[in-house]
């Protein structure tokens, strides 16, 4: 073999991130970024190699992402993308009840509604998270500690693969508070569940369960989270020991009447623990370890594909209309939420509102008037 030592080459290591670790904050509202060092099945931890860990930080608004969230995601996604040390990219939460609700209402309903230019301008950035989540050059999972509704359904349907809590919710929440789900539900639902499955998922605004998620093949798994004296007990409101009760499809599905009761009155007192999530967590992060590198993320981009042709086909044109809506239902469906606590009620009145609009009425605010609540 040939001595190429007479080459001029340069040593060491590249700086390739675009953000300083400024950005990140331990202090809510915020974005944590940590890395973790890989752990194998015996619980060793392997030197030199880590998985980066992005984590939502604003529990008080069940972790709704603020504008600067926004941007700390986009550069934590970035930064755990060019780090060779980052065998992948795990995005969770702060707590035990929400991965995340998606954008913050609050935002959305004083500054953002009836000002469209710059929520056209905020759409941008967050086109660029969901952007920087499909393009990250790790395989992402999303560890779900809790709630993952509206925009929070929507980015995490942009990672590769969904661990999550069996006490978690899922949905969109769109049309019944003045958007719709066009931050990748539109793009991304058709292809994890049957088209109508995904139309009424996106349109009906339900709320399912983690193990209905799971059956349908929405999730990868689903795993308890409630220890009782050292046992795990899965959702008590959820059916999960039959599959089929007089000829309907249960398992899944929440329960009613006295049995729902007792499952809610139970986890009210339930100790909450996630070390079957983690460990589930790292046994994908360990099956990933043990791959070439470049071999894995080719095959994950050859599926993240398809998810990327028709969010690329739509992103723009939807930042558009989400922007000329926070002039109309928008601003109605935003303030309607966000001032719930004042009004009593968080959604307008929709019987009158399609009454005025059938009558030709202008959407000015003496309509908006009407329609919304008012302070008790």
């Amino acid at each position: 073999m040939s001595d190429l030592n007479w080459l001029p080459r340069e040593s060491g290591l590249k700086d390739h991130h675009l953000w300083s670790e400024d950005i990140f904050s331990t202090q809510a509202p915020g974005v944590i970024f940590e890395k973790k060092p890989i752990r194998d099945p015996q619980g060793n931890l392997v030197d030199g190699l880590y998985s980066a860990w992005i984590t939502l930080n604003n529990p008080d608004q069940y972790n709704a992402y603020t504008i600067e969230m926004v941007k700390a995601v986009i550069a934590g996604f970035h930064r755990a993308s060019v780090d060779s040390s980052v065998v992948a990219c795990v995005f969770t939460a702060v707590g035990n009840k929400s991965f995340c609700t998606g954008g913050n209402v609050k935002e959305y309903a004083e500054y953002y509604s009836k000002r469209p230019n710059e929520y056209g301008i905020y759409m941008d950035l967050f086109n660029t998270m969901v952007d920087g989540i499909l393009s990250c050059k790790k395989p992402t999972i999303c560890r779900v500690n809790g709630m993952r509704v509206a925009g929070g359904q929507e980015i995490g349907m942009a990672t590769d693969i969904t661990i999550s809590s069996d006490l978690a919710i899922f949905g969109q929440a769109g049309a019944k508070h003045g958007s719709a789900p066009d931050g990748g539900s539109t793009d991304f639902l058709p292809w994890m569940l049957p088209t109508e499955l995904a139309m009424w998922n996106c349109v009906s605004c339900e709320m399912w369960s983690a193990y209905k998620m799971f059956r349908l093949g929405l999730i990868s798994k689903c795993v308890p989270v409630i220890k009782d004296n050292g046992k795990w007990v899965r959702n008590p409101t959820v059916h999960t020991d039959s599959y089929v009760a007089d000829g309907e499809l249960v398992y899944g599905e929440y329960k009613n009447g006295d049995a729902a009761k007792t499952g809610r009155d139970y986890l009210k007192k339930a100790t909450i623990d996630f070390e079957l999530l983690d460990k589930e967590v790292d046994k994908v992060i360990w099956t990933y370890t043990n791959l070439f590198p470049g071999c894995l993320i080719k095959s994950i981009e050859g599926i993240r594909l398809k998810k990327k042709f028709f969010w690329d086909q739509s992103k723009v044109i939807n930042r558009h209309w989400l922007a000329a809506n926070m002039a109309g239902e928008a601003f109605l469906g935003f303030n309607a939420f966000h001032t719930k606590k004042i009004t009593g009620t968080d959604t307008i009145d929709f019987i009158e509102f399609r009454r005025r609009l059938a009558a030709g009425d202008t959407l000015d605010d003496t309509l908006m008037a009407a329609v919304l609540g008012t302070p008790k």
